[in-house]
């Protein structure tokens, strides 16, 4: 079963970043106020998540062909690394919750960028055409609720902020 793709996903996720900094979990399960067409992505963006947990535990990995498995274990461990690196860094923000260290340097939504490459690594171990569409439909989805996201933020952190967008792509 692929299941067991979810634990180190979690344990990065929730308990490292718990571990890190306890506010930072508060922090990042705070979705921004959505209006328009993003109420509509906010839904979309859960449900496909949902979709992507629960098909996990329909899914077996695939080691052969070896090639195939070793490119998929590859995404699937960048996946796992971008993740881990945003949520330290994350948890590093200054007083406010303003983020602006490692990752956050190149992207400004490090942590969906990785969510996206470990959701590929995981379509491409499972070689499930229905978990890459899940996925596909997650980030388009996710696109909506990070323009809530940025919007908030720039209310928040103001001038800061705005500079920031800036200087910084919203992905890469």
């Amino acid at each position: 079963m692929g299941a067991w793709l979810l634990l180190p996903f979690f344990l990065l996720r929730f308990g490292l970043l718990y571990r890190l900094d306890r506010t930072a979990v508060r922090r990042a399960a705070h979705f921004a106020p959505v209006r328009g067409g993003e109420r509509a992505a906010y839904w979309v963006y859960q449900i496909s998540n949902a979709a992507i947990f629960v098909s996990l535990f329909f899914l077996r990995v695939r080691t052969a062909p070896r090639g195939l498995f070793g490119a998929g274990l590859a995404v699937y461990l960048a996946g796992l690394l971008l993740l881990a690196a945003s949520v330290v860094n994350f948890a590093a923000a200054d007083k406010d919750g303003f983020c602006e260290r490692g990752l956050y340097r190149f992207s400004r939504n490090p942590m969906y960028v990785a969510y996206f490459v470990y959701f590929i690594g995981c379509a491409l171990l499972t070689r499930s055409p229905v978990l890459l569409v899940f996925t596909l439909v997650f980030q388009l989805s996710a696109h909506g609720i990070i323009l809530a996201e940025e919007r908030w933020c720039a209310r928040q952190f103001g001038q800061a902020y705005r500079a920031y967008m800036e200087r910084v792509g919203r992905y890469l």
